[in-house]
């Protein structure tokens, strides 16, 4: 049962708001691009660091961390405070760039970014609840924006400064960099956020359910990644960490009805609105991700894009995704049906989605460029949106819990999807690769590739109509004025 609210934290003024999340910033900003830095480097850092088979799992071992650890930091920052969950975050994260940067083999340098992901998993996810402390419902999409800004702006920046680094510097220059970074976000972090409210109260952290569901997500997602790659779908491996993911899920579920205070309070989950809106959000931003990937891939390997141009055709998406979220979350505040505009911006994504199918063989450049601006502005309004809708169901003392199990989801979905798709196009890459293609994930044969493509397309117009389902689905809630509520 929770304990009654405390007294009413003081209104910050606009300036002081600023303040905090110019405070929190930075580390969503670092660990933002920690998940998409090394894409574009992985061949040079192949041919430095040999072992190339294992190569993918500089990228796995990281997601493998940041889904595990996610709903951790989300407790624990309603236990000691959003400030001391984010310094720890960006501490244990410095410590795991250095191991990276030192590596002298892949083994080593998988171990580093393992660890990085159990950094930047608080720093991304507590970012984004410090939101919550900050504003009432009713402002808050409109800082919302900022992060959102920063969170894709430096995941469509990682790529390109990860493959600049490599071929100009060394690959280990993409580390070092963390750590004059780190250092000025926790400065930044020790005196901006000590302005930031407190809604503590006393809990008791749930070891066993963090160990189930930490076992549970790191097996499932290394099923994900590994299975049909590096080992096969029947092999004892995979057969037995699937059957221990199942086995650590239901303990977790049970251990969730069972705890005196469990990790993931019951009553959050009986929320119909924290439910759907998690949903929406995650298969959201899990077909964004998805896009983002494997649409220089597609470029490449149907239109003979160069790598440099295909990471920049991106640029739209991600400029109209930050716009569109902007004005998404301005109209959240204003509207009485704030649902709407996401909804019908959805729609639109949907459709965009299907004509990058139908079109996918011969589309042209500016053609491109139009539809995946039209993508941005699909998608952008419901993130802010499905965020702010969840965390003005709950109450305020948890909003660390549910701000963490929505980039839980979030992360476990996109892992998912990216595993997903990647067994139905880099099979193909393979064999493109053996045929000759010029780099490693261009395909040799473009009619073929154009025809898997269009499965991608419309499997990612499937995803977002999901997510205009679970949106249209979730109940439309006044967003409260003030940030506290019994």
């Amino acid at each position: 049962m929770n304990a009654p609210a405390g007294p009413a934290a003081p209104r910050l003024t606009h300036r002081q708001t600023l303040w905090i999340v110019a405070g929190a910033l930075v580390p969503v900003f670092m660990g933002s691009m920690d998940q998409t830095v090394v894409a574009s480097a992985l061949p040079t850092i192949g041919k430095a660091l040999g072992s190339e088979q294992y190569l993918s799992w500089v990228v796995a071992a990281n997601l493998l961390s940041v889904t595990a650890m996610t709903p951790l930091y989300g407790k624990i920052s309603d236990i000691i405070g959003r400030r001391a969950a984010m310094l720890i975050g960006v501490s244990v994260f410095m410590l795991a760039s250095l191991v990276s940067a030192l590596a002298v083999n892949l083994p080593m340098l998988i171990l580093g970014r393992a660890l990085q992901g159990l950094g930047s998993a608080g720093m991304t996810s507590i970012g984004m609840t410090i939101l919550g402390d900050i504003a009432a419902p009713k402002d808050r999409a409109r800082y919302y924006t900022y992060f959102s800004a920063v969170y894709i702006t430096s995941g469509a920046l990682g790529p390109m400064w990860g493959g600049y680094a490599s071929e100009h510097f060394h690959w280990p220059v993409i580390f070092w960099i963390n750590l004059p970074l780190g250092a000025l976000a926790l400065t930044l972090m020790w005196h901006l956020l000590k302005g930031l409210p407190r809604n503590d109260r006393p809990h008791r952290l749930d070891i066993l359910g963090a160990a189930l569901i930490v076992a549970a997500s790191s097996s499932c997602m290394f099923v994900f990644n590994a299975g049909g790659a590096s080992l096969a779908w029947g092999s004892p491996e995979i057969i037995g960490l699937s059957a221990l993911s199942v086995l650590c899920w239901l303990g977790f579920a049970l251990r969730m009805r069972t705890a005196p205070e469990p990790l993931i309070p019951m009553g959050i989950l009986r929320n119909r609105v924290v439910r759907l809106a998690t949903l929406s959000n995650g298969i959201g931003w899990a077909s964004v991700t998805a896009l983002n990937i494997y649409l220089p891939m597609f470029l490449q390997s149907v239109h003979g894009y160069s790598p440099s141009a295909a990471g920049f055709a991106l640029i739209p998406l991600m400029v109209t995704v930050n716009a569109s979220a902007l004005a998404g979350a301005h109209l959240a505040g204003r509207l009485r049906h704030y649902k709407y505009p996401p909804m019908a911006a959805l729609c639109v994504c949907v459709v965009a989605c299907l004509w990058l199918a139908w079109r996918s063989p011969s589309i042209g450049a500016a053609e491109f460029l139009f539809v995946v601006a039209v993508i941005g502005c699909g998608f952008g309004p419901a993130a802010p949106v499905s965020t702010v809708a969840a965390q003005n169901a709950i109450d305020l003392r948890d909003l660390g819990v549910v701000t963490g199990a929505m980039a839980f989801t979030r992360s476990l979905v996109a892992t998912g999807l990216v595993a997903g798709y990647g067994l139905l196009l880099l099979g193909l890459a393979a064999r493109g690769a053996d045929a000759g293609a010029a780099a490693p994930g261009v395909l040799a044969d473009r009619a073929a590739a154009a025809a898997l493509f269009r499965i991608f397309f419309l499997c990612t117009a499937a995803t977002f109509a999901l997510a205009l389902t679970a949106f249209a689905m979730m109940e439309e809630r006044p967003l409260q004025s003030e940030r506290n509520r019994a």
